[in-house]
C-alpha cells in the first residue's frame, strides 16, 4: 500500500498534476502574493525550480553528499517555505544556500511552488521489492526516491528514552515531524549532527538549547542517533 501510494504521488508530480501534499492536505488554496498577484500552485514550476536544488539535494529531494545535504522531500510545505524565507532574509545563515535563495532572489511564488512540490513527494523507506509488480520506470523512480538511513552505533533503548523525553513532543512519536517542526525520521545523521553543532554554537536558533541539548553527553548523542536511525526501519 505504501509503495502504491508513493507511486501515485510520484506519477502526479512528474506530470505536473501534484497539488495535494503527502501530509494529506487538499490542494493549497490560492493566495495573494506580496506583489498583489494571486498565487495558485504550479507543480510544473516547482519541478523546474527543484532542478536547481537537485545538485545538492537529489532529483527527488532525498539529500546528498553522503548525508551532508538534508532530505527535503515529504516535509510540511509551511516548514519548507519558512526555511527558504529564512535563507533569503539571512535570519538562517547557510553559505551554500546563498547563490540559490539570495542571489537568485526566489520570489514568493517560487518559494511556494517548490515547497508544495517537495511536500507532495513521500520518500519510500526502501526501494521497491522485486516481489512487487510494476514497470521498470516506476521501479527506477521509486528506487531514486527512497531514503534509507544507515544504522548508527549506540544503545537504541537508551536513545529511545532520550527521544521520548526530549524530542517526541515536537517531532512526533514516529519522528515524522509536525507542521513547523521537521522530521527526524529518514533524515541523514551527518546533517542532524551538524545542526546540533550549529544550535550549540549559536549559529542557528533553537528555543531549548540550554534545556534539551547542552546537558547531553557525547554518549547521549550517540545513543539518540542510534535510535533515530531506526525510525525508517
Amino acid at each position: 500500500m505504501r509503495l502504491a501510494m508513493a507511486t501515485i504521488v510520484m506519477a502526479a508530480a512528474l506530470t505536473g498534476a501534484a497539488t495535494a501534499a503527502a501530509w494529506g492536505q487538499k490542494a493549497p488554496e490560492p493566495r495573494q502574493l506580496p506583489n498583489g498577484k494571486t498565487w495558485s500552485h504550479d507543480a510544473d514550476a516547482g519541478r523546474d525550480i527543484m532542478r536547481t536544488c537537485a545538485a545538492c539535494h537529489g532529483e527527488f529531494g532525498g539529500g546528498g553528499g553522503g548525508g551532508v545535504y538534508p532530505r527535503i522531500s515529504g516535509m510540511h510545505p509551511d516548514y519548507i517555505a519558512e526555511q527558504l524565507r529564512a535563507f533569503k532574509s539571512r535570519t538562517r545563515e547557510n553559505i551554500p544556500m546563498i547563490p540559490y535563495a539570495n542571489e537568485r532572489e526566489l520570489p514568493e511564488k517560487d518559494v511556494l511552488d517548490v515547497s508544495y512540490y517537495l511536500a507532495a513527494i513521500t520518500p519510500p523507506k526502501h526501494p521497491p521489492s522485486d516481489q512487487v509488480a510494476m514497470d521498470a520506470f516506476e521501479r527506477l523512480t521509486l528506487a531514486k526516491q527512497a531514503v534509507q538511513i544507515s544504522r548508527q552505533p549506540g544503545d537504541v533503548a537508551a536513545g529511545r528514552t532520550l527521544y521520548n523525553a526530549d524530542c517526541m513532543e515536537c517531532h512526533a512519536r514516529d519522528g515524522l515531524g509536525r507542521v513547523k517542526k521537521p522530521p527526524l525520521a529518514q533524515q541523514h545523521i551527518p546533517y542532524l549532527r551538524t545542526q546540533i553543532t550549529l544550535f550549540l554554537g549559536g549559529q542557528r536558533q533553537h528555543d531549548d538549547v540550554d534545556e534539551l541539548m547542552r546537558p547531553k553527553s557525547a554518549k547521549d548523542w550517540d545513543n539518540l542517533w542510534a535510535y533515530v536511525s531506526t525510525l525508517d526501519d
